[in-house]
């Protein structure tokens, strides 16, 4: 259900106007973050003291986190591990990668090739660390940039966004220690839209 709070609708404020309709004293707040144009699962905090045991303790409590990419081009390795050192340019707010510590973050991601043709790629994404853009440098890194992505060097906008879904959220809870695993199935008709995949 669309909210728009002046010129802008954000997760957050849907989300926020949704839980003041059972109660005006409901709050969210906001554990991680995903880029504005990325789908998928997003976690929330219904009370402050959680948003920050979660946010402090994420590495820990977060066990699983994949992703679906519409990249440009035929990635020809089936499978793969990209590790390398972002560091973020002020200027720009782009983040360069580095293939020797160059004092940044050790971004490790690994990826598989789900469908492809001579045109894109639909690959399944694994985070192993969780850095400022990690996806998008690393696909532009090995020259698959994720679609739509002009900042990292796409050219193509066949789904008018870019092209990346947050499929699965997997965790322990913090205080019960029971385990969640959220998925969310892809937007089919955005990113499916190529019949002639291999």
């Amino acid at each position: 259900f669309p909210v728009t709070i002046g010129e802008e609708t954000t997760a957050f404020s849907i989300l926020k106007n949704y839980v003041k309709k059972s109660s005006m004293q409901n709050r969210i707040f906001v554990v991680h973050r995903i880029d504005r144009e990325t789908s998928g699962v997003i976690m929330f905090a219904k009370e402050r003291h959680v948003q920050l045991v979660l946010q402090e303790n994420w590495h820990e409590i977060i066990t699983r986190r994949t992703y679906i990419a519409l990249v440009e081009g035929k990635v020809e390795k089936n499978s793969d591990t990209i590790k390398t050192y972002l560091t973020e340019n002020e200027k720009s707010t782009k983040m360069h990668s580095s293939n020797t510590d160059n004092g940044g973050q050790l971004a490790v991601t690994h990826y598989k090739v789900l469908k492809s043709n001579d045109h894109f790629s639909l690959l399944e994404i694994e985070l192993e660390t969780g850095r400022k853009n990690q996806i998008r440098v690393h696909m532009a890194d090995i020259g698959h940039p994720i679609v739509g992505d002009k900042k990292y060097g796409s050219i193509n906008s066949p789904i008018g966004r870019v092209g990346l879904h947050a499929k699965t959220l997997e965790f322990t809870h913090p205080d019960t220690q029971e385990k969640f695993r959220f998925n969310v199935d892809t937007p089919k008709s955005k990113f499916l839209l190529y019949r002639d995949w291999e």
